[in-house]
């Protein structure tokens, strides 16, 4: 990996020391970050170009600056990859990551004060779908859903009844530590009952919808956003698909002469944003070219066999799981009935070399900054060439660390050794290559 910065090793020596030691530290240690993985070389090659010189408000062929015919071709590029890949009627590439994208989809479509159902943070949800502490729960009155805290599950009838008490606007359905598929035609049916659009966050498990292992929310949903990177692999950016055509248009917008996929470009810019970040597009395109072969759908299908096959093992091992199983990418350890708290585990499971990230179960006593679990993801022990029969190793490294937690630094230095040991086994995209 040295050779790769040969100008920054010597120009900014420090800043070349930081990125070294973060490549050691992803090659030696287990990344269980259920939203993080590997950016291939070549993602990074595209992230690191030419284009971050390029200023280009506006769309391609509406641009406010001149000098931008390559970067139209670039971004119509992202576009028709994106389109493909999903089966989408229309693409946004330009927002800068996620939590935008979703800053996006609200301006495009709600008025401040609309009412907005989604899972609360502390059940799974994302900070964007409401919660009371970001924007979305500030500026929109938010109905909560939840999973029913003894089976980890959401019911359908009570997301329904919530629905139908409420008439919310908008409904999310998207989740960032909820380990069971979603069933987006359930939602639709209910979105259409109570004249609410329909939104999917798809940032934690697009690569599952690609390799066919969960629903695609496509054929159901007014429109989905997703990030590129996590399991996708692509580079720190958002996306939003949508309908062309808005099916509430006399409802919601009778004045606007701009139809679905027109308002939730207007919502991205001038709305929310200024120039794209040209570097990322590039990127995301390199992405969403990978994406379509054969191999990312594999990787994809790996992924769930590695969390099922780790959700065994750790169950056999007296490890309970909230939920009892898991049918993505993730799973969550629960310690409701231990002494010690989530946040114990994931430090002491970080001083050992495996990186994860403490988080809520359902029906979670302790306060948001303990939990009571810790949350456990597959992409990126996967992207690392990681298959079923690794998990075993992994799960018994996790039950070792939670079963010394009260003598964690005794045992620490030999399970970090193990574990970076194992780890030289396997080839990591965009360090090793």
């Amino acid at each position: 990996m040295s050779e790769r910065y040969p100008h920054l090793k010597v120009d900014d020596p420090e800043v070349y020391d930081l990125i070294q030691r973060q490549a050691k530290q992803e090659s030696t240690t287990l990344k269980m970050i259920a939203s993080e993985s590997y950016a291939s070389i070549d993602v990074l090659e595209a992230c690191g170009s030419i284009f971050t010189n390029k200023y280009c408000e506006g769309y391609p062929g509406a641009r406010y600056y001149e000098g931008n015919e390559v970067t139209d071709a670039l971004e119509n590029l992202a576009i028709e990859r994106g389109k493909t890949l999903f089966g989408c009627e229309h693409m946004n590439v330009q927002p800068y990551s996620g939590s935008p994208a979703n800053a996006a989809v609200y301006r495009a479509l709600l008025n401040p004060g609309d009412k907005v159902m989604g899972v609360p943070v502390s059940d799974g949800g994302h900070l964007t779908h409401g919660w009371k502490v970001s924007f979305s729960g500030k500026d929109y009155v938010q109905v909560p859903y939840r999973p029913n805290q003894e089976t980890g599950r959401l019911n359908m009838d009570e997301v329904r009844e919530i629905a139908l008490r409420e008439r919310p606007k908008m409904i999310w359905v998207g989740m960032s530590a909820y380990p069971f598929k979603l069933d987006y035609a359930a939602f639709a049916e209910i979105a259409q009952e109570v004249e609410a659009y329909l939104v999917a966050d798809i940032a934690h498990i697009n690569a599952l919808i690609i390799a066919g292992v969960h629903p695609d929310p496509v054929p159901y949903c007014d429109v989905i956003s997703s990030t590129s990177h996590k399991m996708l692999r692509g580079p720190r950016a958002g996306f939003i698909m949508s309908k062309v055509e808005d099916r509430y248009h006399a409802k919601y917008h009778e004045n606007s002469k701009w139809n679905l996929a027109q308002l939730v470009d207007r919502g991205v810019f001038p709305t929310m944003q200024g120039g794209p970040h040209m570097h990322a597009v590039a990127a995301m395109a390199t992405a969403f070219k990978f994406a379509q072969t054969e191999e990312f759908k594999n990787y994809g299908k790996q992924i769930v066999k590695n969390a099922q096959a780790l959700c065994e093992e750790l169950e056999a091992l007296g490890r309970p799981i909230a939920g009892g199983g898991t049918e993505t990418h993730l799973l969550l350890l629960d310690f409701r009935k231990n002494d010690f708290t989530g946040k114990d585990a994931s430090q002491a499971l970080a001083k050992c070399g495996i990186i994860a990230n403490f988080n809520m179960v359902p029906g979670d006593t302790r306060s948001p900054s303990k939990t009571s679990g810790v949350r456990l993801g597959t992409p990126s022990l996967t992207s690392a060439g990681m298959k079923e029969g690794d998990m075993k190793k992994v799960a018994e490294w996790i039950d070792r660390v939670c079963a010394n937690i009260n003598n964690i630094d005794e045992v620490a230095p030999t399970i970090r050794a193990e574990i970076a040991e194992f780890c030289s086994g396997f080839k990591f995209p965009g360090i090793d290559e």
